[in-house]
């Protein structure tokens, strides 16, 4: 059973390890309806920490297919002068931004898909610019809670309350919250960086993933100028470290703009924009989406590859023991958020220009002329198995085994 104290202490290290909120920020927390009480103990906790000003964006899945059914197209795809005006003054203030997950993995089945997909194509256009002023610059963290609709989801055989109550457990356990939860978050940072360390100093130039019982045969080429990262996280010029995913399990790099070549099968559903898309391959040409297929969700998918030109191209890499805890406790989550953390995985869209070495020198345009990619999305997919291996080259050409049979080999 869920006890209110080991809520106080998930509040708590949201506050502390995954934002790390400094003395006079300003807080944005964007969440659903499912969990205000909790959402109030994240509140308190900012504040005990001093943030002057904390304020919570709620959201609901019903009025969203509201919004999308009635509106015109014109109407839903315009960014009204108050939400740029927001924007700005997040941009100004460089304010923490707290995302608390509970949407219902199916919550936006039925939805006009294209009409949806072009509102919300022509609104990170409008707020993609603010949103790069920001970039690298302030914290922001993703957590989960328990709603009703996604427990169901994820154990469907139980009553909601047991539903809630064993979802509400798998989360606290993936969150490392027990005991000392932010003793047990500095031992994963550490961790964490160890392998990132070993990583980088080989010098790699190449991943080659191979899975024959899902057929992933892939290619992909990295930038001699980026490195490995995991973990939390440093913003430029303040040097505040936070972690910005509660749980997380990968090692990741940004590979280089257009080296990718092969066949990647997705080893877990994806949870996209409330919809699923489930049972899907997707095969590069010259670093480029060339075809994707999907038993379920297949025109989704299509339609997230045409978001913009780099949301066809690769924006991140990451590195997932099979034995990883998430996989190991055996639940499919439904939520990127978990479900990433339980397996290897590739992301489409947009890179980290904070992997690049000198990053903080440079502007976002010549962070992306250096090969990282650039889009106004990020979508990560599952693509880790039991068997999968990644082969390493390095510049001198020599072959490095990174993972065998699903599991760390460094």
């Amino acid at each position: 059973m869920v006890t209110k104290s080991k809520l106080k202490q998930y509040a708590k290290l949201i506050a502390k390890k995954g934002l790390n909120v400094q003395k006079g920020q300003e807080v944005e927390i964007f969440a659903d309806l499912d969990q205000p009480e909790f959402v109030k103990m994240a509140v308190d906790e900012c504040y005990l920490l001093g943030a002057k000003r904390v304020h919570v964006n709620w959201s609901y899945q019903p009025l969203t297919k509201s919004h999308v059914k009635y509106q015109k197209q014109k109407d839903l795809s315009e960014v009204l002068g108050w939400e740029i005006a927001k924007w700005e003054h997040m941009a100004d203030e460089l304010s923490c931004r707290l995302f608390i997950l509970s949407e219902d993995p199916d919550g936006l089945s039925g939805i006009n898909l294209s009409k949806f997909q072009a509102s919300q194509r022509a609104r990170k256009a409008v707020i993609k610019p603010i949103r790069e002023r920001m970039e690298n610059k302030h914290q922001w963290c993703i957590v989960a809670v328990p709603g009703r609709a996604w427990a169901k989801k994820v154990f469907p055989n139980d009553k909601v309350t047991v539903a809630m109550n064993k979802l509400w457990d798998a989360i606290l356990t993936a969150a490392r919250v027990g005991d000392d939860p932010i003793a047990a978050w500095d031992e994963h940072n550490r961790s964490l960086k160890e392998k990132c360390d070993k990583l980088n100093a080989l010098g790699l130039t190449e991943l080659y993933y191979r899975s024959k019982s899902s057929g992933t045969d892939f290619r992909v080429g990295l930038n001699p100028d980026v490195v490995f990262a995991a973990g939390g996280e440093v913003t430029e010029g303040k040097e505040v470290f936070f972690n910005p995913n509660m749980p997380t399990e990968e090692v990741f790099t940004s590979p280089l703009r257009g080296k990718a070549e092969g066949i990647v099968y997705a080893s877990l559903p994806l949870s996209y924009n409330g919809q699923l898309i489930d049972k899907f391959w997707i095969r590069f040409h010259e670093g480029k989406v060339e075809d994707v297929g999907a038993e379920q969700g297949e025109d989704l998918l299509r339609e997230l590859i045409a978001m913009d030109e780099g949301a066809s191209y690769l924006g991140e890499c990451a590195i997932v023991p099979y034995e990883s805890p998430i996989r190991k406790s055996g639940i499919l989550f439904y939520n990127t958020l978990f479900d990433e953390n339980a397996a290897c995985h590739l992301a489409l869209g947009i890179g980290f220009t904070n992997l690049l070495k000198g990053y903080e020198k440079m502007t976002e345009k010549e962070a992306f002329a250096k090969g990282i990619n650039d889009s106004i999305i990020h979508e990560d997919f599952m693509i880790g198995t039991a068997d999968l291996s990644i082969v390493g080259t390095t510049k001198d050409g020599k072959q490095v085994e990174i993972l065998k049979d699903g599991n760390w080999a460094i």
